[in-house]
């Protein structure tokens, strides 16, 4: 199971209206709870040939509604940022702005990039997935900081394409 079906799975049973779904497979037990404000999922997996010493159990936030504070200030934002491309994280996880601690950023405010280059990378389940810009232009602005948690389809980057 990869995650693009656990994320599809949490969707369905947060739509649901479940407050608890179990499922158990060879290799993998995922146990959903939705009775509080947010989702929560357990994801165990049993068996990971590449690296036994790593049979711990992940936990992976549902996606949610995040209440917007300021929300007088997000329409004139939306507006400005109309012409601007958004680059999404595609997955949950945990987002580096850098290759390593001691390297510098893959990119920043005023950078050119085309489609293909590296903009960050999300850690997910001890994964590092290298997000690729699918747009050529100027990143105009970093909408996350390093070391931080990402939700599936949340803002990173916004691109001018021109």
């Amino acid at each position: 199971m990869d995650i693009k079906e656990i994320q599809n799975l949490i969707k369905f049973v947060a739509k649901s209206g479940a407050s608890e779904v179990k499922l158990e497979m060879d290799d993998v037990k995922i146990t959903i709870k939705t009775g509080s404000d947010a989702p929560e999922t357990k994801i165990i997996q049993a068996a990971m040939p590449a690296a036994p010493q790593m049979m711990a159990a992940p936990v992976a936030a549902a996606p949610q509604p995040v209440a917007e504070p300021a929300a007088p200030a997000a329409p004139k934002a939306t507006e400005d940022d109309s012409k601007y491309v958004t680059i999404k994280s595609p997955i949950i996880g945990t987002l580096y702005r850098k290759p390593s601690p001691d390297k510098p950023v893959f990119v920043e405010v005023g950078s050119e990039i085309k489609a293909g280059d590296t903009v960050c990378i999300i850690e997910a389940m001890k994964l590092f997935n290298e997000i690729e810009s699918e747009i050529s232009g100027k990143i105009v602005k970093v909408l996350v900081d390093d070391s931080s948690p990402v939700e599936f389809d949340q803002p990173l980057f916004l691109v001018d394409p021109s």
